[in-house]
């Protein structure tokens, strides 16, 4: 446990970059013994790698190396989406004024100069961390009172019960921060029901507030729809929300993936329509197998004629569909690979027949991950009883 207050240096993994393998020998050492997981590397090609799987809360690096600087390193961290915004450290033993400047125009959180040792290495880490950490708790507080400002929802706590089908859901915040997951079930009629799944491109909790407005665009065609149509279809639904995207200049430049099913519970059938999002995956439990099913559709408010197609299957019992978002395939485990697409469908021909199929998925995923997610976690399943 960290002796800075709020700091707990268990959560926290450190990445050092240096030449001299004996000062990255002393650093490392003195950050092991205050309780933080360290890496280190001696050259920028191999930090670079490291850091992509590694995924370390902080790196400190060295900047005078042979080959490529400490300068070069955090250009190529900054043009790497998935790394620019990991708090980087130069640390160096010079202090010329050009250097100190070169520093913070590449948006460094600090320099630290080596004669200073690593007690202040080990201060000055825990310092950055710990106002992080605070700017991030603040943050969380503040969307989570406009949250409930505007009493709004994004992710129900409880799915719809439809008479002879088991229907959950789970969705998993990146870190408690909302992010661009959106879920919603409509009764549209006696025996037809909506499961709408989509995901805002965008970061936590920006997207978040996108995926708010989203939301209100799906529920609001969802309505018109009920109030024009009778007989119902997933590619007509998906339309009337993409044209309402596309019509809307305040959101129109911000693209979703969205998936539509529409269930009729009289006749066991699903109707699925999607837009630029993953495939749905389909188990057919008389033969044990799994296979995705893939949509046409463009991203929603990407074009006016979102060229959406409609797919419709027959469910027996046993059989289930799953829609999900990309925080399941782009999870990775401790060696950085990714789950990757046929994760689902591989799973799903082990799953035991007595198990609760969300339960399932939900915890050999978190056995796969340590429990560390990259993005927001959604998964739909529908499973005829």
């Amino acid at each position: 446990m960290s002796d800075i207050q709020g700091l707990d240096s268990k959560k926290y993994k450190v990445l050092l970059v240096d030449d001299d393998p004996s000062l990255l020998k002393l650093f490392q050492y003195s950050i092991l013994k205050d309780g933080f997981e360290c890496k280190t590397c001696n050259n920028v090609e191999e930090g670079l790698k490291t850091a992509s799987v590694f995924k370390p809360d902080i790196i400190v690096s060295d900047i005078m190396m042979p080959y490529l600087t400490g300068f070069d390193f955090r250009k190529m961290l900054l043009a790497d989406n998935s790394l620019k915004g990991i708090p980087f450290v130069f640390l160096t033993s010079k202090s010329a004024e050009e250097d100190i400047l070169e520093g913070y125009d590449l948006g460094i959180a600090d320099f630290i100069i080596k004669t200073s040792g690593p007690k202040v290495v080990v201060a000055k880490i825990k310092s950055i961390l710990l106002k992080i950490e605070e700017e991030r708790k603040k943050a969380l507080s503040e969307i989570s009172s406009a949250a409930d400002n505007m009493r709004v929802k994004v992710v129900p706590d409880e799915s719809i019960d439809i008479p002879g089908f088991y229907v959950k859901h789970w969705h998993q915040d990146f870190k408690g921060i909302p992010g661009g997951d959106f879920i919603d079930y409509f009764k549209l009629n006696e025996n037809k029901y909506a499961v709408i799944l989509g995901d805002v491109m965008g970061k936590k909790w920006s997207a978040w507030y996108f995926a708010i407005a989203y939301a209100g665009y799906v529920r609001s065609a969802v309505r018109a729809i009920l109030q024009n149509n009778s007989d119902f279809s997933s590619k007509t639904v998906l339309a009337a929300i993409n044209a309402s995207i596309y019509k809307d200049t305040k959101i129109n430049d911000v693209f979703s993936t969205l998936s539509i099913i529409l269930l009729d519970s009289g006749t066991s059938t699903v109707k699925y329509s999607g837009a630029g999002d993953l495939p749905l995956t389909y188990f057919n439990h008389a033969t044990n197998s799994a296979s995705s099913i893939s949509s046409q559709g463009l991203l929603l408010g990407f074009a006016e004629d979102g060229e959406f197609d409609e797919i419709t299957l027959n469910l027996n019992k046993g059989d289930a569909v799953f829609l999900h978002t990309d925080g399941i395939t782009e999870s990775r485990n401790q060696q950085g690979t990714p789950a990757g697409d046929q994760f689902l469908t591989n799973l799903l021909q082990t799953v035991p027949g007595d198990s609760d199929l969300v339960e399932y998925i939900k915890n050999r995923l978190y056995e796969f991950t340590g429990g560390e997610f990259e993005d927001d976690v959604s998964v739909i399943v529908i499973k005829k009883n």
